[in-house]
């Protein structure tokens, strides 16, 4: 989950898996797989930037319980 922020300021947290593609025309728009879009203050940077590191986080994780099962 990546929280983003709405154009009004407002704070949403998203789950980065469900994004299919993000387009900036000038504003940041993030497609998901499931048709919904949502328009962000992000880049599409930050968004991706957002994304990485909660998939690194969550593979750190998985890292620590492999290591304790060994």
């Amino acid at each position: 989950m990546i929280a983003l922020q709405r154009l009004n300021g407002e704070q949403f947290v998203l789950n980065s898996d469900m994004i299919e593609y993000i387009e900036s025309t000038p504003d940041t728009i993030v497609f998901l797989n499931n048709g919904k879009k949502y328009l962000v203050k992000n880049t599409i940077e930050e968004v991706v930037r957002k994304a990485v590191k909660y998939r690194q986080l969550c593979g750190q994780a998985l890292q620590v319980v492999n290591r304790e099962k060994a």
